[in-house]
């Protein structure tokens, strides 16, 4: 399927399911598993980096930096999602932030899964690499644990996308799914003879 959007819901689609992060319920659950995710890789990177002297090698300005980096990167990675469906369906986009979410989203329209799915990944795939190389490459141990807590944030801020993939990629598999994301919100639309 070439086209990446519809602007109105065609005939014949239902309403599959739907995921809204401003419900106080879903988004503890997706904050959960935020922290979840990150602590564990936080677990995982502090046992193979092992960096000495935790007290002794503190560094407020480069722990300053990190936290600036932090902030930045919630930004970046709404953009990221915005340069997505930008591409993809030159569409206005949605920016913002709640209580339990920051968010992108191109409300007005519904777009099919394979741009639904690019748009989930941009972020996850883009700072995966970045954090990821980052703990790989930089020669320090302190170092290398700044940018795994910056990947740690990063891995899990995507929890949210990384739950919607997961119902494009088990049980919404069908081409002609589409998905309505006002940002905080994504619902998805299935052809009645397909629900």
């Amino acid at each position: 399927m070439n086209k990446n959007y519809e602007t109105a819901l065609p005939e014949g689609y239902v309403t599959a399911y739907e995921i809204d992060a401003k419900n106080k319920k879903v988004g503890i659950l997706l904050n959960m598993a935020a922290l979840l995710i990150m602590a564990a890789v936080l677990a995982a990177a502090a046992a193979l980096i092992r960096p000495a002297n935790l007290l002794e090698n503190f560094d407020p300005l480069k722990w300053g930096i990190v936290i600036l980096a932090m902030l930045a990167y919630i930004v970046l990675h709404e953009l990221t999602h915005g340069a997505a469906y930008k591409l993809l369906t030159k569409q206005k986009l949605t920016f913002g932030f709640t209580a339990t979410v920051a968010f992108c989203g191109v409300p007005q329209i519904y777009v099919y899964r394979r741009a639904a799915l690019i748009s989930l990944l941009a972020p996850f795939v883009t700072f995966t690499l970045v954090f990821g190389g980052a703990v790989l490459l930089l020669p320090e141990a302190w170092d290398k644990m700044h940018a795994a807590v910056l990947l740690a944030m990063h891995l899990g801020g995507c929890a949210g996308d990384l739950y919607d993939t997961l119902l494009f990629a088990f049980r919404f598999r069908d081409p002609a799914t589409l998905m309505n994301d006002t940002g905080p919100k994504q619902t998805i639309f299935v052809p009645r003879n397909r629900s």
